[in-house]
């Protein structure tokens, strides 16, 4: 049996605030991340605390040794070090750019360490940090197999990028830090063919098996599109056999062929705690824009279907804000409020995630009109909307600080490049999407594309 899920309650602090406080007593870098939280892609063997830090490597003899070192890394344990002692990682930078706006911005360090219980959160607070550490939340990409080429993704994480790589060739004339993103195919990011033994998939199992599926409260897939993966079938036969209050989440880009989305269905009637994650921040011909091989009408037709005909106990969209996104976000938050009055407030739970990498599709590439334009505008949705009791106090906060990072912060991590890059490769990158992919950037997004025009 999974453990009891008891989030994070200290007598008499409710709110978010309060709970970062009684945190900042101990550390004010804390986060139960480090501990208790991973992301591990076992295509090539690179693991991180979560989606902000930059994955690291795992060797495959530090694996063939110790499955558990797919998370206890010399690298986390270093930055376990340093958050006992209000040091802070410099992984963790996009923590730091929330939390140094002020404004009493709640970083996702408070939301990473809330999920875990005050006895498990003092427990690692005082720990060895050389110890290796059970985790209790997980995310693992068996591959990176996806159907998709979104803008800001890459070919680490998709097999159609590679495809794209391989049929043009890289982009070019690219100066910023994301023209590694697009050069080069990537092939470390999936180290063994499909019909080779990986010893990283290989030590997963061998870690489920003997107490992983113990220790853990939540378990989630990601990919690429782990529907695509064999692996999965066999995580999902496993839950459908066994007796389990784990709560086992699904991150799908909900654009694969119908049998596949009735099979989704079908499980999610035989998993005691079944979660579902997508992804999308933005409207209708936009979205197909910015998430190439996304269809509007089919992922709001699955979505609708998996609410209705499925048995899910939460939905999550994890909106990546770009700078292509913010000219109909609002209208996307219209549309996820309008599911919530349908379907109650927990379809869906929504997140927002300000992208970094690469730094010259971040929305603070925007110019400073364009900018507050839509820092005016989000402010004032929400200013429409947080009395709503449908809404999160995690969602209104997460929406207040992209409000308050579009007005205050200029560069999205420390090693940016000076902006005349960063907008030389918004151009040619964009130039060069839109002849790979046959689209329009100046079409499709009316204020944004006259900017790009000017470029």
């Amino acid at each position: 049996m999974a453990r009891d899920r008891h989030p994070l309650r200290i007598p008499g602090r409710k709110t978010d605030l309060e709970i970062k406080r009684w945190i900042d007593n101990f550390s004010t870098s804390f986060c139960g991340a480090k501990w208790y939280n991973a992301t591990i892609w076992l295509g090539s063997g690179m693991t991180t605390s979560c989606h902000h830090p930059l994955p690291h490597h795992v060797t495959i003899n530090e694996v063939n040794e110790n499955y558990k070192a797919l998370h206890n890394t010399p690298h986390k344990k270093n930055e376990r070090r340093m958050m006992q002692n209000s040091e802070r990682p410099p992984g963790c930078e996009y923590c730091w750019k929330i939390e140094d706006i002020g404004r009493d911005n709640i970083s996702d360090r408070v939301y990473k360490t809330v999920i875990f219980s005050e006895e498990d959160i003092t427990h690692a607070m005082h720990a060895d940090y050389n110890d290796d550490v059970d985790l209790q939340t997980l995310e693992i990409a068996f591959d990176r197999t996806c159907q998709f080429a979104c803008s800001y993704c890459n070919p680490a994480f998709s097999t159609t990028w590679v495809t794209d790589l391989k049929k043009h060739g890289p982009y070019t004339d690219l100066q910023s830090d994301g023209r590694g993103h697009y050069t080069h195919e990537h092939n470390s990011a999936q180290l063994f063919k499909p019909t080779e033994v990986n010893p990283y998939v290989e030590a997963f199992f061998k870690w489920w098996e003997a107490d992983l599926h113990k220790t853990l409260i939540e378990l989630r897939l990601t990919g690429g599109e782990p529907l695509m993966s064999p692996h999965t079938k066999r995580l999902i036969d496993w839950f459908i056999e066994h007796k389990t209050d784990m709560v086992f989440a699904l991150n799908s880009n909900l654009g694969v062929e119908n049998k596949k989305i009735d099979l989704l269905i079908e499980a999610s009637h035989n998993i005691s705690d079944f979660q579902l994650y997508t992804s999308n921040e933005s409207m209708g011909l936009h979205a197909e824009y910015i998430r190439d091989g996304f269809n509007w009408e089919q992922w709001t037709g699955n979505i609708q279907r998996i609410l209705t005909e499925g048995s899910v106990n939460g939905l999550h969209v994890m909106c990546t804000i770009n700078a292509l996104c913010l000219e109909s976000i609002t209208e996307f938050f219209d549309w996820m409020m309008q599911l919530k009055k349908e379907f109650g407030r927990n379809y869906p739970v929504f997140t927002i995630n300000i992208l970094r990498f690469p730094s010259f599709q971040s929305p603070l590439v925007l110019p400073d009109e364009l900018r507050m334009h839509y820092a005016e505008k989000i402010d004032n949705w929400l200013e429409e909307n947080a009395g709503d009791h449908r809404l999160h106090e995690m969602e209104i906060n997460h929406v207040q600080r992209l409000i308050d990072y579009l007005d205050v912060v200029k560069t999205p991590h420390s090693d940016t490049f000076d902006m005349p890059a960063l907008h030389n490769d918004f151009k040619k990158f964009y130039t060069q999407y839109d002849q790979r992919r046959g689209k329009n950037i100046a079409d499709t997004f009316e204020r944004i594309g006259a900017w790009y025009s000017e470029l």
